[in-house]
């Protein structure tokens, strides 16, 4: 009896323990890593009510913008990485060089301008908003439920204070 109880002390059963509750924690671990978190523990089964398909997964409501922001930063890179290489083209004429490096200042000041305004614009309170730049016009697209004369009139002084173009040039929409 003696030497039985050497072999099984307290200290090896709480190893014995310890090594138990480990194991328990490491397979309930797994389960939940293999089912997103989704695990009954009452009856043991995975519980999955998402349908990765469904358009409810999906906020439609700020889609239009961030997609046309990223499709507008897209186009901004590109024309800027375009005009990069033309820039570091060997073969350009001194005039060709200056030409590309004044396009590439321009759009530079424009997309600057842009970013300008519609900090701005959303720093009066709406909720996001794009600006478009060009040929010597300016369009804005807003979020929001309705504008109000007042805050037509501050966006057209946001814009004519970052950009020389005419009263009339000035395009603003409304996008709920």
């Amino acid at each position: 009896m003696k030497k039985l109880n050497m072999i099984v002390g307290k200290k090896q059963i709480v190893l014995a323990s310890l090594v138990m509750i480990l194991g328990v924690a490491v397979y309930l671990n797994w389960q939940f890593a293999k089912n997103d978190g989704q695990f009954d523990l009452t009856t043991g089964n995975t519980v999955s009510n998402k349908n990765y398909g469904d358009a409810a997964l999906v906020n439609q409501t700020d889609d239009y913008f961030t997609q046309a922001h990223l499709d507008k930063e897209k186009t901004r890179d590109a024309s800027v990485e375009t005009l990069s290489e033309q820039i570091a083209d060997d073969t350009l004429s001194a005039e060709e060089l200056k030409t590309a490096k004044e396009k590439s200042e321009a759009l530079n000041q424009q997309i600057e301008a842009e970013k300008n305004i519609e900090t701005m614009v959303k720093a009066k309170g709406f909720a996001d908003c794009l600006a478009y730049l060009d040929d010597g016009k300016a369009r804005l697209i807003v979020k929001t439920e309705g504008l109000k004369k007042e805050e037509v009139a501050q966006i057209k002084d946001i814009i004519l204070q970052e950009v020389d173009v005419l009263n009339e040039n000035i395009s603003i929409v409304e996008k709920k």
